[in-house]
């Protein structure tokens, strides 16, 4: 199978489409390139790939060196769910097996592929865990577009390596070829702090929103917690990150069932950790979903969100979109859903439509707090 035929057949779905959103883009090409040699080399069982969009690394590299047993990790759930659509339509899914970051993702690998996150307390985590548990002769492929790439994503790979250099560049994307790796101490993530404003201690895998801190956004939220829904018996915290606002619902109302969901597979673990530190764990469930894609119609009284305006690095409002649109499902009548969200983006003629009626209650420099109403009306 040609490589180029497969990457043209990738789609984004489940995750949104949309005419400036692309399943596959230079960096990964560049990636499959420049790590051809040490992929034939390495051969099955002894490849990981990281952070992979939307299967392009993992497919492409199985198909341009026949490799089987690749082991895969990706922390969003769309690109999990997009890797094994493509992965099923191209007669590939027998080929890779998902993980969770750590010993049985990349023990004995010695080829990793990876295409770098934005934030660089994820790529810590990824360094650490790699220099910590793969082959000692391990060789890192850590690609992306040259607008995302800094000199900060050296220093951290150097933290964990003990030689970073970069590529040749082509096409406006790069790649950061790490080996060698150091000696280590304890793994630092995840890591704890507390809280003292809201008397909560807060723990944080590298790649979930904000870190272990309180973000601007979700602190004015806070601050109109007593109104949101005094009766409500079941609340969602959708995208909850590290729990901060479930936790925060759940310590404020002793009788209310809160669920916290997130695609990211480190936002769910800092949430549950977060949860449990926090003595909330038996009323606070946290579930790996899409935008409440598994919860049931009409199931919940109160959802509370700080939406994304970013899908990956580009500035969309998709999934804002799609939370907005299973909240206007998941709500009972008369329920409620508390936003904060950027005033520029403007969301309120959304939630209207898709939720029910929309009041602004908060607004400062930067953020609207807006509460919209379940109407009757079905949809």
């Amino acid at each position: 199978m040609l490589v180029d035929d497969v990457l043209s057949r990738l789609r984004r779905y489940p995750d949104v489409e949309a005419v400036n959103l692309y399943a596959v883009d230079a960096a990964d090409r560049l990636i499959l390139d420049v790590a051809a040699e040490s992929l034939e080399k390495a051969g099955s069982g002894h490849v990981a790939v990281l952070d992979d969009g939307y299967g392009a690394l993992t497919l492409g590299a199985i198909a341009a060196h026949d490799l089987r047993e690749v082991r895969v990790h990706q922390d969003l759930l769309t690109g999990e769910q997009a890797l094994a659509h493509n992965a099923r339509a191209l007669g590939l899914a027998d080929r890779y097996v998902a993980h969770p970051l750590g010993r049985g993702l990349l023990a004995d690998v010695k080829v990793v592929l990876l295409r770098l996150p934005r934030a660089l307390s994820g790529l810590s985590e990824i360094a650490d865990a790699i220099a910590r548990y793969a082959d000692p002769d391990v060789r890192i492929f850590a690609g992306a577009r040259d607008k995302y790439l800094t000199p900060a994503m050296n220093e951290v790979l150097a933290e964990s390596f003990s030689s970073v250099r970069a590529s040749r560049g082509r096409q406006k994307s790069r790649i950061l070829l790490a080996e060698g790796p150091k000696p280590l101490g304890e793994p630092p993530f995840p890591v704890r702090k507390r809280i003292d404003e809201l008397g909560l201690e807060v723990v944080a895998h590298g790649a979930a929103f904000s870190g272990p801190r309180l973000d601007i956004g979700t602190r004015f939220l806070l601050e109109h917690l007593r109104r949101m829904k005094p009766d409500a018996r079941d609340a969602i915290d959708l995208g909850c990150g590290t729990g901060i606002l479930a936790v925060a619902l759940a310590k404020a109302r002793p009788h209310l069932a809160v669920t916290g969901t997130d695609q990211s597979a480190a936002a769910v673990a800092s949430a549950r950790a977060t949860a449990a530190a926090n003595d909330v764990a038996d009323r606070v469930q946290v579930l790996r979903d899409d935008a409440m894609s598994e919860l049931a119609d009409h199931s919940a009284d109160l959802v509370v969100c700080n939406p994304p305006f970013h899908i990956g690095a580009a500035v969309h409002t998709g999934s804002a979109i799609k939370m907005f649109a299973e909240t206007g499902r998941v709500l009972r009548p008369g329920g409620e859903l508390w936003t904060v969200y950027n005033s520029h983006l403007n969301y309120r003629g959304v939630m209207e439509r898709m939720v029910g009626h929309t009041d602004v209650v908060g607004r400062n420099r930067k953020f609207t707090v807006t509460r919209s109403v379940r109407g009757l009306r079905t949809r």
